[in-house]
This record gives C-alpha cells, structure tokens and sequence, in this order.
C-alpha cells in the first residue's frame, strides 16, 4: 500500500486558538474528509489516520507556524493537497507551506519552539531587571504538576529577551520535553499578562529530521 508523506505548516489563529490540541486533531480530520483527501490508515480494530503534530500547542496560545505530517494512500502533489485543504479551512487555519517528505525521511521531531508575547510599558523595566536575573542563574527549579521531583527551568530556555515591547523566549525540546511559556512567564513575573490581554503566540517550531 502507497504510504506519501505530506508535511503541512500552517496557523492556528482567532477562536481557534481555544481549541485542544485534541479538538485541533479532530478538526483536521473533518477537514480531510471534506476536501476528500485519502488519508493512510493505522491497522486494527478502531483505524485512525496516520497524523503527527510535533508539538501540541496549549489552550488559549496562537500559533504563526505549527506543522503536521500526515500520510496519504494515493499519490498527490504536494500542490494539489495545498489547494485541497486551503478550500475547507476554517477562518484562523491558514496553509502555509506544503511538502512531499522523501520516502526515506524520518518523522519530524521538535527541538525548539519560540514564543512571544507584548509586554505593557509600565512593566517592561521591572521585567527587563527579572529576565537579566533568570538568565544569569544556573538552576531556576519549579513544580510542576503531575511530577514527582522539581523541574530545572533554566536549561531548557535557549533564549530570553525583551526587545521593545516584545518579549521572546526560545525553549528547547528533548526527550524529557520542554519548558511550558507560561512557566517562563511565572518565572520573571509576568504570569498575569494573559489575564490582562496580551496574548501568547508561538511563532515557529524547529524541527529536525
């Protein structure tokens, strides 16, 4: 059976930021079966279809650049699926990219993703002053939930600045996962600009493979 790989970039924006990342499964799903794409096939009792998201994107946090594999059972460009699937989106799901894989390369796996967020201008000194202290410590350990012992928060951010009124954070992924953006928030005070209304979005995933 033909198994083609497609790897799809594409945003998560306006309400669809409220989606789960299994709602967001399901979404895609629909909207493959709408534009009639012929999805590959997992075996078993309950088939579902061969998707891999990288990295899943919390509730509540945009995306500029998230990306999905998925196999098809017949054989497509990677032209005609853009235009495909670009008829069926829904407002916020917008393709950017879309790329047959070679049959020899392996799954894409995240190794890094960045995230942003404007930070008002009455706090952007004090955050300035807390991000320089984040970035010169060693460890910066926290709880999480769900762990039995804390979580070094420190080394998995690659990357914190405040440049104007943006405030990027570059976190790194490995097999033990990732830091969380909010975590990053929390760490430098700034755990309540969501509830103020400034939004996170994630701007891009780095990949390899």
């Amino acid at each position: 059976m033909l198994r083609q790989r497609m790897r799809i970039r594409f945003t998560k924006q306006a309400d669809l930021r409220w989606l789960s990342h299994r709602d967001l499964m399901r979404t895609w799903e629909r909207l493959f079966r709408r534009a009639d794409v012929p999805l590959g096939m997992t075996e078993g009792f309950h088939p579902k279809p061969r998707m891999n998201f990288p990295s899943a994107l919390a509730v509540g946090i945009a995306g500029n650049d998230e990306l999905l594999e998925v196999e098809l059972s017949e054989n497509w460009s990677a032209e005609r699926l853009a235009a495909a699937i670009a008829a069926q989106a829904p407002q916020g799901l917008e393709i950017m990219h879309v790329e047959l894989m070679p049959p020899e390369s392996k799954k894409a796996q995240a190794v890094g993703v960045t995230f942003e967020v404007e930070v008002p201008e009455p706090r952007r000194s004090a955050a300035a002053e807390r991000i320089a202290t984040f970035l010169a410590e060693t460890t910066h350990k926290i709880e999480r939930e769900g762990r039995a012992t804390p979580l070094d928060l420190r080394p998995l951010v690659a990357e914190l600045s405040l440049d104007g009124r943006t405030l990027t954070m570059k976190l790194r992924v490995d097999r033990e996962g990732s830091a969380r953006p909010r975590e990053v928030l929390a760490a430098v005070g700034l755990e309540d600009l969501e509830y103020e209304g400034h939004s996170l979005t994630r701007t891009h995933v780095e990949i390899s493979g």
